[in-house]
Formats: C-alpha cells, structure tokens, sequence
C-alpha cells in the first residue's frame, strides 16, 4: 500500500482539505481527513480534452513519456491525421503503440477521412470502418464533424456516421468555425456537441446558449485563450480546456498545466479550472480516469504550490510514473508509411503571366484563418516568381500518394522568408507535401528530400539542407520528445534566419492546406475557397 499527503482538491465536492490518500491494487481505497498542514497540493490527473498525437510529430508511446512530467495523465486524441494516410492500420497502429506504456490514450472514430473531396489523401474511413471503430474500448467518441456543411444539408453518408454514434452512446465532437444562426442550430439539433474552433467570444457565447460545450484552444498555432478564458467561471459546467495541436517544442516545456497556470494568473478559482481539465471531460467523454473519490483509479499528480505548479510525481492506475523524469522505457516500433509520389521538373513548378492580377492567401499569426487579397505581380516577367519585397511567397502543394502527380501552385503572404524554402509532410489533414519558398530551385530541393526521406519538415538555402525525418506516416518520429524538441527548434531558428517572421512557421505551413477553415487555402487540386466551399483561379476573373 502507497500512502500520501497533502492538500487534496476534490473536484466532485468543490473543496480543499488536508488529507492523507490510501492507494492499492491501482484505486483509491479511503481518504482521511488530516489536521496536519502540507504545503503541496494533489490534484486529479489532468486530462487534454481535444488533442491530435499526431501534431506534436511522437507517437503516443513518446508523447506521454513527455506529458506525464506535467501532470497530464490522459488524452482525448482524434487520430484523423494518420488515418488520411494508413487509414484504420494508422489507427490500430496508434492505439497499440499507446497501450505499451501507463497512460490513457482514449481515441475517436474520424468522422472526415478524408476531410473533403477536394484533395487527395491516402485512405479513406467508410461507414462500416465508423462502425467498427465505434466498438472498440478505446474509442470513445465520434470525432470533429468538419464536414458541416454535410451536416447542414443531411448529406446521407454524414448523416448514417452520426446515427451509427448514437447507436453506440458515444458522444459527437464537433469543428464549426464561425458557424452561426439557423445553420448552427441545425449543426447542433443533428446531435453535435462540442466545438474546439471558436475564436470571439460571442461565437462561444451563441454556441453555448444552445447547449453545447465549448473546449477552449490553446495550441502551437491557434490560441484562443485569451479570448475566451472567462468562459471557465461564467459556464464552468460547459468547459474544457484543450490544445489540438501542440508541437514538440511546445510540448517540452509545458501542457495542459500551463493552461491551469494561465487560469490562475487571471483569476480563476483554482477548483473550477481543475473541473475543466478533469471532471469535465471524463464525464463527458466516459472516460476511465479517478477524480480523487474513494474507489476511483489512482489517477492524481502532486503539485509543489500553486504559484509554480511544479510537478512532483504523476501517478496512473495505482503506479507512480513521474517522479524527477519518467519512470517508464519507450517501447521499439515497427514504422508504418506510405510514399508513392515522383519529384517534379522545374517546369511543373512555373506559373505563366497572364499579366492579370492573382488571388493571393494571407496568413493571420496565431490563427487557423486565412484571409485573402489580390496582387498585380511584374508584367516583365514570363513567369510569375515569388515577389520577396512585398512579402509574396511561391507555395506548393504535391500529392504524395500517387506516382507523376502535377503539383498545385499558389502565392501566399505573411511568411516573411528573404531567402531559401520550408517545406513539410505535415499538411492538414490529408499530409501532402507542402512547400513555401522564394525561388523554384529550392522549392524543388524540398519535395527531392522530403520523398527521399519518406517524409519530415525542412529548411533549404542552396546546399545549406536541415531537415527532421517523420519516419512513421511521414507525420511523426520514432525518436524521443527531447531529440524531435531539439530538432524541431533548430529548424525553427532555421526558418527565422531565412527572414520567417511567424512564432511557429512550420505548423503555420502545415494549416495552410486545411481546406475547411476558411478563407483561402492550397489543395494538392488547386487554390480553395473555405467560405464558398470550391475552388477558385489563381488569376482573378475580369
């Protein structure tokens, strides 16, 4: 038996009290109430309500080998991103790989393999594939219905995923930025109940007048925190919090207990913001997780103070499984991967001057949005080249699962870059092969690597070539959080001593092919309009 001591916070009860907790066979077997007086504090295990794996560039095994040094004890992961690629394989793939270590992966069924129909990815998940996903133990929800205009217009495969999730009792997560009025309504009576993707407060405040929960985003690249933290304690019920996508780099220095920090230095009483990020979602999602009750699994993390938030231990299922590091090895793997895709001529890579002005994509730092303007390029030229001075960037997007594909050629504004190209297999949702430069030689050097590489994320000047391989899915390393942390970050640095001006430039890239966030995006098929939902020319129509 494992005792231990402190000032517990029982969530379920909403109170702190000083208390001594008996752990044995992995639960809870009583709490008594002490006199003494502690200065930490033990709180339940923290829980990520909305996260892909896959974002953070591990596979689950590595990720929380990482996510236990902050408390975190478990994950609501949507697998979306390598099933685009290995399809349910991916999945088995995610949830076995997970299994091997003493954290609690729990997955959804992708509801939007693909996201749309307007790229090419690697596999698709059917119905039957909803179904038979929805069976399993880990899978616990159906996951972000992007598809809403589907859901709006009771597109009959939609429709038959929904129903197969209510079949099963499992709750329907949902993705709908902007969403509003009666299409909202509509979105939600279809039984969607959750959205991670508001970025105004009055889009929250419209979507939980409705009855749905709200998981408040704070990612590597879209952070709506700020806009929208007084949620916590004005609709504390209704809240969770999230990071969707995090990346290594991120990930290393803090999670979910960065949130909690957050939370606290606003304001908020610390027993509301701990339900968001445990109570909240473990009833919400059904989830196998303790919340500190006699009986519960022994899920809990001890807290040094509440000003630090310093973790102390992190304990899973009876077991303690951080303490200074974690106490766990990672397990070998077997990396799956798919790469069919050839590497393009220069010539594929030229746009000619039809000398009229071009629908340009224009970046908005910190958010998945995208906004859009048009530019006249030089009548000089024969070809239309990145325009370095005003900021207009050549980008590319190449299918990697099918010999001879054409590449897909835009222009783009907010990178910054003053020389050489960064280019990524992480390419939302479907992972193409995704590139931004300011010349086509290097532009082309990009692709050549990333395919000889079987995927990864790149910076290239010249001969100057640095670059991470993803060698699982060509979205994820089999290495450790502290080596792709490293590498990610001298990447990076990499892309700032090309002139990059964004905070996270390469999941800024990765964004800038998910066709359903609006406004303007890159499909591997062409330039895309996320608010009209079809693609558009390059050239502006006269």
């Amino acid at each position: 038996m494992d005792i231990l001591e402190g000032k517990i916070v029982d969530v379920v009860n909403r109170r702190i009290y000083s208390g001594r907790i008996y752990v044995e066979n992995k639960r809870i077997l009583r709490i008594d109430e002490s006199n003494s007086t502690f200065n930490n504090y033990i709180f339940p295990g923290l829980v990520d309500a909305h996260i892909h794996i896959e974002s953070s560039m591990l596979i689950p095994s590595r990720f929380a080998h990482i996510a236990v040094s902050h408390g975190t004890v478990a994950s609501v992961s949507d697998p979306h991103e390598i099933a685009n690629i290995l399809g349910v394989q991916g999945i088995d793939f995610m949830i076995k790989d997970g299994d091997k270590v003493p954290f609690k992966f729990y997955f959804g069924a992708p509801s939007c393999v693909p996201a749309t129909s307007f790229e090419s990815t690697g596999s698709e998940i059917s119905v039957p594939h909803i179904e038979d996903l929805l069976k399993k133990p880990h899978v616990k929800y159906l996951s972000e219905m992007m598809n809403f205009p589907g859901v709006i217009n009771n597109d009959a495969q939609v429709m038959e995923k929904i129903s197969l999730a209510k079949k099963y009792n499992k709750p329907i997560d949902g993705h709908a930025p902007g969403l509003s009025g009666e299409d909202l309504s509509k979105y939600i009576r279809a039984g969607i109940s959750t959205d991670h993707e508001c970025s105004s407060l009055k889009e929250a405040e419209e979507k939980l007048q409705q009855g749905m929960k709200i998981l408040i985003r704070e990612g590597s690249a879209a952070k709506n925190f700020d806009s929208l933290h007084s949620l916590i304690s004005k609709c504390n019920s209704q809240v969770m919090l999230c990071s969707d996508d995090l990346h290594p780099d991120d990930l290393i220095n803090g999670h979910i207990n960065l949130l909690i920090r957050k939370a606290l230095m606003k304001g908020h009483n610390i027993i509301d913001v701990l339900r968001c990020v445990s109570y909240n979602p473990i009833k919400h999602y059904n989830l196998e997780v303790g919340l500190l009750q006699e009986g519960d699994p022994a899920d809990f993390v001890m807290i040094e103070d509440l000003n630090s938030l310093n973790v102390l231990q992190t304990w899973i299922n009876g077991k303690i499984v951080f303490r200074n590091h974690a106490l766990f090895q990672l397990p070998p793997i077997d990396p799956p991967n798919v790469f069919r895709n050839t590497i393009p001529p220069l010539e594929n890579l030229r746009v000619d001057n039809l000398e009229r002005p071009v629908n340009i994509i224009s970046v908005n730092e910190g958010q998945l949005f995208t906004s859009s303007f048009h530019h006249q390029f030089s009548t000089n030229d024969p070809y239309l080249n990145s325009d370095i001075k005003n900021d207009i960037l050549k980008i590319v997007v190449l299918n990697r699962f099918k010999e001879g594909a054409k590449p897909s050629i835009g222009f783009i504004h907010g990178f910054g870059l003053k020389k050489g190209a960064l280019g990524s297999t992480i390419a939302h949702d479907s992972h193409n092969i995704i590139v931004v430069g300011t010349n086509d030689e290097d532009i082309q050097i990009c692709i050549k690597q990333l395919i000889s590489s079987k995927g990864g994320i790149i910076a290239v000047d010249k001969n100057q070539i640095d670059i991470l391989p993803l060698a699982v899915g060509g979205i994820m390393s089999d290495k450790d959080s502290y080596y792709v942390s490293k590498s990610y970050q001298d990447l990076t640095l990499r892309a700032r001593d090309y002139g990059c001006v964004l905070h996270a430039p390469y999941m800024t890239l990765s964004f800038m092919a998910l066709l359903v966030i609006p406004e303007l995006k890159m499909s591997d098929r062409g330039l895309f309009d996320g608010n009209k939902f079809q693609f558009v020319d390059l050239f502006v129509n006269s």
